[in-house]
């Protein structure tokens, strides 16, 4: 249910008729919106396609529903489903129930992508075969007969994935917390339920296992009134001493030293040695989407931070930079509190082009905060980026880190970054005309 665009719809689907199943893809989503999702699963035995909406009979006839983690639970078809006594999965529980490698997953409402990618660098400089994967963008359900019990599986897992594990789903040994705050109540419809479906990640405790947590994790149990989680006692809190011997980085930014400081502290729980932990953090080249250094023309540095898709990310992007700063914020609205990244590009930022759906809501709050600041509000990206770059002077930067969603414009952040660094390809094809 739910084929989607980001591969794990098209990975469970293949995964599932290699194993002798009769598939059934269905997906509210027209044929033609889906069209490489599609294309992507050619070789494969399809049973039966039923797009551009659901059918009845295939929720209540199947043996076994693999629900697209971005389906709400509150879903009607997947009620039916339950009601048919249909056993409900996912496609990260079935890599979890089936993977024979060492698991560590990553969770956290910033920081996890890198924090996840820096963990996974560090334990190949440590000689050990690794599979990286999740939310971060891959599957790994192709890789399951590769990996053999010696292997580390590296996770990257969203609230959403984390909901809908089952409860006797087997979960990773190794349990990381980036960071938590408020996010995606669109979907989770309260901080609590979001809270716990974060939590499910280190609860329960089995023997043996590792909780590695950033310095925040309080706010992840107050989140939660009347609940003490029992991890409480057993997770390791990131020490901080760590954060002068982390070598220098790649990337910038300090939260990104505070995440390498994570990864430090996570691979040596693991006995990887000091001099794993320095070479691969200096390997470390960052990701795609993360304040990625796209051109620099006329003096001017463009940054394409499409993957910051809260206030949190957004905030600590503009901290990062100490020259002035032209900000593109903007996208789906999720029903976050965007004050205090409102607050901070008053502080901090030259100019600030809104744009999407939230935008008008973020463009009047700013005009309320009396943010001295130009501001401008568009539909598009297109015009805040040729808005913010029209007055971009050398020396300073134009940032796309939009603190959104991207899903009222762009099929994923990945889109949406690219159609930035379309953009500014435009701008350096016009300057050497």
């Amino acid at each position: 249910m739910g084929l989607g665009r980001h591969g794990g719809g098209v990975a469970a689907a293949r995964w599932l008729a290699g194993q002798g199943a009769l598939v059934t893809v269905t997906d509210q989503a027209s044929a033609e919106s889906l069209s490489e999702s599609i294309a992507a699963l050619a070789d494969v035995e399809i049973t039966r396609w039923s797009l551009g909406g659901h059918q009845e009979c295939d929720f209540s006839s199947a043996d076994l529903l693999v629900v697209n983690p971005a389906v709400r639970m509150d879903n009607p078809w997947v009620a039916r489903a339950a009601a048919a006594g249909v056993r409900i999965t996912s496609e990260l529980e079935l890599f979890l129930k089936r993977c024979p490698a060492q698991l560590i997953g990553v969770t956290g409402s910033n920081g996890k992508s890198t924090t996840t990618a820096m963990i996974a660098e560090i334990l190949r400089a440590d000689g050990r075969e690794v599979f990286l994967g999740g939310n971060i963008g891959h599957s790994l359900l192709g890789s399951l007969d590769a990996m053999t019990a010696q292997s580390w599986t590296v996770l990257e897992i969203s609230s959403f994935q984390l909901a809908w594990l089952a409860a006797d789903c087997r979960l990773p040994s190794v349990a990381v917390l980036t960071s938590f705050s408020p996010n995606h109540l669109d979907w989770h419809g309260t901080v609590e339920h979001y809270a716990a479906a974060k939590s499910r990640l280190f609860s329960p405790p089995p023997e043996g296992k590792k909780i590695v947590v950033g310095r925040d994790w309080q706010s992840l149990v107050a989140a939660q009134p009347g609940s003490t989680p029992a991890w409480n006692l057993s997770a390791v809190e990131c020490d901080l001493s760590l954060h002068k011997m982390i070598p220098p980085l790649r990337i910038p930014g300090e939260h990104n030293r505070s995440n390498a400081v994570l990864a430090a502290q996570v691979a040596q729980s693991l006995g990887c040695s000091w001099r794993a932990i320095d070479g691969g953090l200096r390997e470390f080249r960052g990701l795609p989407h993360r304040l990625e250094l796209v051109a620099t023309l006329c003096g001017r540095e463009f940054y394409n931070d499409s993957m910051s898709t809260t206030p949190e990310s957004t905030a600590a992007a503009l901290a990062t930079f100490s020259q002035r700063c032209w900000l593109l914020v903007g996208g789906y609205d999720k029903g976050v509190d965007m004050t205090s990244l409102l607050v901070a590009l008053g502080e901090n930022a030259c100019g600030v082009a809104f744009y999407g759906h939230i935008g008008p809501r973020l463009y009047e709050h700013a005009s309320t905060l009396g943010l001295r600041c130009p501001l401008s509000l568009h539909a598009a990206l297109d015009a805040a980026f040729h808005w913010s770059e029209s007055r971009a002077r050398g020396g300073e930067c134009v940032i796309l880190s939009p603190g959104c969603a991207s899903y009222d414009q762009f099929a994923d952040y990945r889109a949406r970054g690219a159609r930035f660094r379309a953009l500014v390809t435009e701008v350096r094809s016009r300057a050497r005309e």
